[in-house]
């Protein structure tokens, strides 16, 4: 196998052949179809997330056929086609498990961050936690859904019912979700970098009622805000931009430090809360309404040697949507 590999941090990933792995107990080995970027790989390769296992492989948004099953495995077949998403396996045990909040387990494993991910031709991974995709739609365009996707339905979950939803930069997940939001007959609000004029177009088209850049407060007060991009001085922008009871929604699972700011703009039972992970319920569920959305997933392909122009491009905001590396 072939694949792209993170030796220390603040480096760049190397091609490396590999031998091919075997799946162990309660494993399957997939043939890697597609594998999108995400901004948690840009915080793994950059060291903003503690204590990767290294050397890794990222990448946690996998698309691929199983081609090789462990002892133990009955729930899948050779060939079937599946989705490898961030979660790679929990623990059962703690308190967290076996309240059904799988997403806060004590023992978590995390596909491209505690074990080797997608950036490669081949990934092994724990079969419980893989989605069954069926035959319908394209690899690359579901590559997205797997973690771009499941944080955003996440995210849209806990932000309530409220009809006027903010979404603090509009990328790979923010693309999705406005979708979704729209096809829940909810109004989008898209705040951009300032002046990033092709962006909020982009999120017009996508069927946002308005968009403007972050500095800029919304026509009217929103019932939620979500914060995608990893900037904690959004945070009492989405405060000031929500209504008395209003909540803001920060979905990454790294930030940077969020300022200080006055407790008036929290008051009038504003709720600050966060995001952490997924559940295999957010994928079945999330993954079973998608066609019916008829999603559109906006993607830049790239050669799996190419993955770290792919990164470099992320972190400067060269596309539009999702990168998606395709060995």
């Amino acid at each position: 196998m072939r694949a792209m590999v993170l030796d220390r941090i603040g480096t760049d990933l190397e091609w490396r052949e590999l031998p091919d792995r075997e799946p162990g107990p309660g494993e399957i080995r997939v043939k890697v179809a597609a594998c999108a970027v995400c901004r948690t790989d840009l915080h793994v390769v950059d060291g903003e997330l503690p204590d990767p296992r290294l050397p890794i492989i990222p990448g946690h948004e996998i698309v691929g056929r199983v081609d090789a099953l462990g002892p133990g495995v009955t729930d899948l077949r050779l060939g079937a086609r599946v989705g490898i998403p961030w979660l790679g396996g929990t623990c059962g045990a703690c308190p967290y498990c076996r309240d059904g909040r799988e997403n806060l387990c004590d023992h978590p494993v995390f596909t491209g961050y505690t074990r080797d991910g997608g950036f490669a031709t081949a990934a092994v991974a724990d079969a419980r936690y893989a989605f069954p995709l069926g035959e319908a739609g394209d690899d690359v365009a579901l590559a997205p859904l797997l973690c771009a996707g499941l944080i955003g339905w996440r995210s849209l979950a806990l932000a309530g019912d409220g009809k006027r939803i903010g979404l603090y930069g509009f990328g790979a997940s923010a693309h999705i979700v406005a979708q979704v939001a729209a096809w829940q007959g909810r109004s989008v609000h898209a705040f951009t970098r300032p002046g990033d004029t092709a962006s909020q177009a982009f999120a017009r088209r996508l069927g946002a009622a308005w968009a403007g850049g972050s500095d800029q407060p919304p026509p009217e007060p929103l019932d939620a805000a979500i914060i995608y991009a990893p900037v904690g001085a959004l945070v009492p922008l989405a405060l000031r931009a929500v209504r008395k009871g209003g909540r803001v929604v920060c979905a990454g699972i790294h930030m940077s430090d969020l300022p200080s700011f006055p407790y008036r703009l929290l008051w009038e039972e504003r709720q600050l809360v966060s995001v952490a992970n997924l559940t295999r319920r957010d994928g079945i569920d999330f993954l079973a309404l998608a066609p019916r959305i008829r999603l559109v997933t906006e993607t830049t392909t790239y050669p799996l040697a190419q993955a770290n122009q792919a990164l470099a491009d992320l972190r400067a905001g060269r596309f539009e949507g999702a990168a998606v590396l395709v060995p």
